[in-house]
């Protein structure tokens, strides 16, 4: 059975490829050949039919003498330059998303939210033909704009993928079986909510793990994973990946690097009725279980009413944790641009 996709990856550039080019002084133009049309510049201009049917990796010289380097972009350098609404998740968190969570081909697969579809065509290249994703995302502008990146760059829909908009806490039991999923992708704003319906869907041994952006979210979850009481230990890592720059003898670090994008976390499912050992580090001074604390019950019930609130009642929003939330006009405009219209 050939691979979804892999036929676009090899072979002539052919109508319809995504094709990066890269001038002289490395900066990158993606395009889609299309016959009859010509990618230009303010310094000349390169005719598409002279890149279809040539190899990949050839170069090309447009009308002003500028030589161009022809390749297909690879997925990482697709989710950096595709259509987005959502912020992506960055290629070096996709890639530690789909090893420390051991995402294997024919496994089962559920992740909330989409965003722009950046981590889910990691996700199921990990899982093949013979797996499954199913994704779920709040907004249905995004989850458009997530299934059309998708398939331009597979090149047709994916046969692994399913996509429903709607709330994973009241979609999730309806859509699998208990104790069927293998591994479980949160990235969205407040994890935490999600941790009852999570252990339900997982089997034992089955892996959770959580992308957030902010330390505060961080420790939020983890209390909460600590908890619940069905899931291990939870462990919390960043990545921050630096260039290099290498010219002759000054090969040193370039000054540019991506830092900070976001925190992982993650934790496994335990067998049901498994009581998690005791830890054997105590937790710094001030730290109080809910169900410890002075104010008993009353205190528990406090927080889980309010479990959609940050420090001070503050909402777990977008905006509060700092990130770039695109506005409406935008959004209508990357949905028309990628979506193609219903037919009448």
């Amino acid at each position: 059975m050939t691979a979804t996709g892999s036929q676009y990856r090899r072979g002539p550039f052919r109508e319809g490829d995504r094709v990066q080019l890269t001038d002289p002084k490395g900066r990158m133009h993606t395009i889609t050949l299309t016959p009859g049309k010509q990618f230009h510049t303010h310094r000349g201009h390169v005719k598409h039919d002279d890149l279809i049917g040539s190899p990949d990796g050839s170069t090309i010289t447009n009308t002003a003498g500028t030589e161009y380097l022809a390749l297909r972009p690879l997925l990482s350098d697709y989710v950096m330059s595709m259509p987005r609404g959502a912020a992506v998740v960055y290629p070096k968190d996709a890639g530690q998303i789909v090893t420390m969570a051991d995402v294997f081909p024919g496994a089962t697969v559920v992740e909330a939210g989409v965003g722009s579809g950046a981590l889910s065509m990691s996700l199921l290249r990990a899982v093949g033909e013979s797996g499954r994703v199913l994704s779920f995302e709040r907004r249905a502008d995004f989850a458009d704009i997530a299934v059309a990146n998708a398939r331009a760059f597979f090149g047709e829909d994916h046969p692994a993928w399913t996509v429903a908009v709607g709330d994973l806490v009241e979609s999730l039991p309806g859509a699998v079986e208990p104790g069927t999923v293998d591994r479980v992708v949160l990235d969205m704003l407040a994890p935490w909510e999600c941790l009852e319906v999570v252990a339900d869907a997982l089997a034992p041994g089955g892996v959770l793990i959580c992308y957030v952006a902010t330390a505060t979210q961080l420790s939020k979850v983890a209390e909460a994973m600590r908890d619940f009481g069905t899931f291990t230990e939870p462990e919390a890592w960043e990545s921050l990946v630096r260039g290099w720059h290498l010219e002759g003898l000054a090969v040193r670090p370039q000054h540019r690097m991506h830092g900070h994008t976001g925190f992982l976390i993650t934790t496994r499912r335990l067998a049901p009725g498994t009581t998690p050992p005791l830890r054997k580090r105590r937790p710094g001074r001030g730290y109080v279980p809910a169900e410890e604390d002075q104010d008993g019950a009353a205190t528990g019930a406090m927080l889980d009413a309010t479990s959609h609130l940050g420090p001070e009642g503050q909402d777990w929003s977008s905006e509060a944790l700092g990130e770039r939330v695109a506005s409406e006009k935008k959004m209508r405009k990357l949905v028309r641009g990628v979506v193609p219209p219903t037919p009448r």
